[in-house]
């Protein structure tokens, strides 16, 4: 699908975990769209790599190193943004992580912790300190969540992940009437297998001993035969949430996973 590059003309946006993946996806396509764009992430050069695509196309993009699951770090990010532009209209906050996966009994109280507030923290700190932001004139909220602890459960040691997950997705729904009286909407995605990088940044230990024999059908994505979904799909659906196109839709699931989590859930 082809972004109309009007489309958020004039609008501003911000995103975490902006330094690849599903994040440096959508923050090209909110950019190609027409808004300037803020990028959050832990390293500032892959922010600059995004941000360097982005003006090579002509666009506006801020580049802010930051860690979402720090409070200091996230009320500068909210700072330069105002002082840059006095608002937010976008809000995409894709920050996260794997983590590690193990047996419950096996997983270290530092790892549970490093996961949820990464993920969870984050997400809280990410929507608390860009609510003021939005708040004046409304606007759109995006959270990355996953088919993982809402659909599936039967990716054997997730469960820190799946919980951190479940609870982005309460919480969207919470802040969906609260803010509703600001105009805001706020509304979540759930990938399934997306062609990223994450797993291959995830600690995996002991899984055999308590993974529960599973017979998938021959291509567990059906829409493609087994085939993921790539982060440009991801970035389309982050779009149309922004845009005015989705001005009735908050505090919804929107499930982004060809049909994968129906037959592994």
């Amino acid at each position: 699908m082809d972004i109309p590059p009007e489309s958020l003309k004039g609008k501003t946006a911000l995103v975490t975990g902006a330094g690849s993946g599903i994040g440096e996806a959508s923050a090209l396509a909110l950019a190609r769209a027409g808004a300037a764009v803020a990028l959050v992430g832990t390293t500032a050069e892959k922010l600059e790599e995004t941000a360097e695509k982005i003006r090579q196309a002509g666009g506006q993009a801020l580049v802010l190193a930051a860690d979402v699951a720090k409070a200091s770090d996230m009320q500068g990010v909210a700072a330069a943004c105002k002082e840059s532009w006095g608002r937010l209209d976008i809000v995409h906050h894709n920050a996260g992580t794997n983590g590690v996966w193990a047996p419950f009994a096996e997983l270290e109280e530092s790892e549970w912790d490093a996961t949820l507030n990464i993920n969870l923290k984050g997400t809280f700190l990410s929507l608390k300190h860009c609510f003021p932001l939005l708040s004046p004139q409304g606007g759109s909220v995006i959270v990355t969540s996953s088919v993982n602890g809402n659909r599936i459960f039967s990716n054997a040691g997730a469960s820190a992940y799946a919980c951190s997950k479940a609870a982005q997705l309460a919480l969207v729904k919470m802040l969906a009437l609260e803010w509703a009286q600001h105009r805001i909407r706020v509304n979540v995605i759930c990938p399934g297998s997306i062609d990223t990088a994450i797993h291959q940044e995830t600690e995996e230990r002991n899984l055999d001993s308590i993974r529960v024999p599973v017979k998938f059908p021959e291509g567990s994505i059906p829409l493609k035969k087994g085939q993921s979904g790539t982060v440009e799909e991801v970035a389309q659906l982050v779009w149309f949430l922004a845009s005015d196109l989705s001005s009735h839709i908050t505090g919804t699931e929107i499930y982004i996973d060809g049909a994968q989590s129906l037959i592994e859930g």
